[in-house]
């Protein structure tokens, strides 16, 4: 993935990761369903701007996801030192608002599966605006039935109230990580009469892997895209407790 080894294990094991540990202390249950090598897709829902800081913490791989682009191409002194970072650890830069956003995302989580690796990706897009689990996009299917890689459900718990939207820095708070057992997306789609290779397949396997992820994590699921309720508070300015508007355009 172009990224530094060394910085990511100085990071997790000296730099950061002791103080998250120390003040978080996370808890995960269903760690054994990681596969100790070999890729797999990690789905999660997205409560949090640090949700991809704590997922780490608990495991023993490295798991690359896709950053927004703007997180490459900032300008100036603070932009560079993004890119240096962002790049170091293995993030992947996306341009959601592209064209061609979709393919590009199923081409860089092809080549980092290819490489056996874990790639990490939050279906629903965004983060939650108010700590429910919301429709999935797509790509998650896509990447599954182009690679076989098993899917493991991860569900984060508690990373909203430690990093609440509005907000740069973590705050003490009980953080929790449910994983679920892999699940081969091929067999699914034979199991519910699909071809894998078909693109009927993607919005059901999608919509299946939701409704888990809100079962796995004891959030409500709510069956609308969570950009869609943003634009929508963000257009009426009645914003609920806890959703109003970030500082940034869009979560990772």
């Amino acid at each position: 993935t172009g990224s530094s080894p060394v910085l990511y294990w100085l990071l997790k094991r000296v730099l950061v990761g002791p103080a998250l540990r120390t003040v978080f202390r996370p808890t995960v249950e269903g760690l054994e369903h990681v596969p100790d090598s070999g890729p797999a897709i990690l789905a999660i829902n997205h409560l949090s701007y640090s949700d991809w800081l704590f997922l780490p913490l608990v495991l023993d791989r490295r798991v690359t996801f896709v950053a927004k682009s703007e997180y490459f191409t900032t300008p100036g002194v603070k932009g560079a030192v993004q890119k240096w970072f962002f790049s170091s650890v293995g993030q992947v830069p996306l341009d959601r608002q592209s064209a061609d956003a979709g393919d590009a995302l199923l081409n860089a989580a092809t080549r980092v599966l290819d490489s056996g690796e874990l790639f990490g990706i939050y279906p629903e897009g965004t983060r939650s605006p108010d700590g429910r689990v919301y429709k999935g996009r797509t790509g998650v299917a896509r990447i599954a039935m182009e690679t076989g890689a098993p899917v493991v459900l991860t569900g984060m718990v508690g990373t909203r109230n430690a990093n609440p939207i509005g907000t740069n820095f973590p705050r003490p708070a009980k953080v929790h990580i449910e994983i679920s057992e892999q699940i081969d997306p091929h067999a699914w789609a034979a199991e519910h009469g699909f071809d894998p290779a078909s693109r009927e397949v993607a919005r059901p396997f999608t919509d299946y892997l939701m409704r888990r992820l809100a079962e796995l994590t004891g959030y409500d699921y709510v069956d609308v895209y969570a950009s869609e309720v943003k634009e929508s508070l963000a257009a009426t300015g009645s914003y609920p407790p806890g959703a109003e508007p970030e500082a940034t355009s869009e979560g990772k």
